[in-house]
């Protein structure tokens, strides 16, 4: 019999046992036979069971050498030992010759976030996301303006998809049991974006929440005055009271003509 697999404090681990959990996140995936499905992290299984039973056939992405060991023995599974910051999704998609695919996953709380922008770069291969995650984090992810979780991550992931918070994940669904309560996101890439230079509105959504107590004036004003750039723009606002649409708005009017 093979030993069991010890929890790595370094990969963030926190593996997923609730039986009840586990179906309530299958039924809100609601995978179908022969979908292009990959799951992030896969660790022991307890997703990845149920969703092959459904699938037919499932794609891991598994950076622990162990597990991806212990993964490759399945036989329906098509197992990429690496590290998720790495993988090139739409390559992904081209070797299993599918248009889009369906990304889910219980994501490392270390490196939630660079995973989602990482995703976002790619978001053109994506039919939809659902992703179990730290719930404040999903609070962030959801928030509405004039919130106190509304913030840079709020916009940058809501100028680009639909979301909503599906399924509260308690500690005691996992084993070790994390200092945190969890949820589950589900994320659809919006059909008719804005079109939008993104790395101009990364820079504008990060120079306003620098320092959000304070008006605009003093953070995203002086930004424009120091790169002389003009908009018509009320900064006499905190940036948590600006809607999504006004900031990709002023990203446009700020782009380079």
């Amino acid at each position: 019999m093979s030993r069991p697999h010890v929890a790595r404090k370094r990969f963030g681990q926190h593996f997923l046992s609730d039986p009840a959990i586990i179906d309530a996140i299958v039924r809100a995936i609601d995978p179908r036979p022969g979908q292009p499905v990959v799951e992030i992290g896969p660790g022991l299984a307890a997703l990845t069971q149920p969703l092959v039973e459904r699938l037919g056939r499932l794609t891991v992405i598994e950076l622990d050498r162990d597990l991806a060991e212990r993964l490759r023995r399945h036989p329906q599974l098509r197992v990429v030992e690496s590290d998720v910051l790495k993988v090139d999704f739409a390559q992904l998609a081209d070797s299993l010759g599918a248009p889009k695919l369906r990304v889910v996953g219980n994501l490392p709380y270390n490196i939630s976030s660079p995973i989602l922008f990482h995703l976002l770069g790619q978001v053109e291969v994506v039919e939809d996301q659902h992703f179990m995650l730290q719930k404040e984090v999903i609070d962030r992810m959801v928030a509405q303006p004039a919130t106190a979780a509304y913030g840079r991550l709020s916009v940058m992931l809501q100028w680009r998809y639909a979301m909503e918070d599906v399924l509260f994940v308690p500690p005691e669904a996992f084993e070790p049991p994390p200092r945190v309560d969890s949820a589950v996101v589900r994320m659809r890439p919006l059909a008719q974006p804005p079109a939008v230079d993104v790395a101009l509105l990364s820079q504008l959504v990060q120079v306003a929440f620098s320092q959000r107590r304070k008006l605009l004036r003093h953070t995203l004003g002086a930004w424009m005055q120091q790169h002389d750039r003009h908009a018509d723009f009320d900064l006499q606002r905190r940036a948590e009271e600006v809607p999504v649409a006004q900031y990709v708005a002023l990203a446009q009017a700020l782009a380079p003509r």
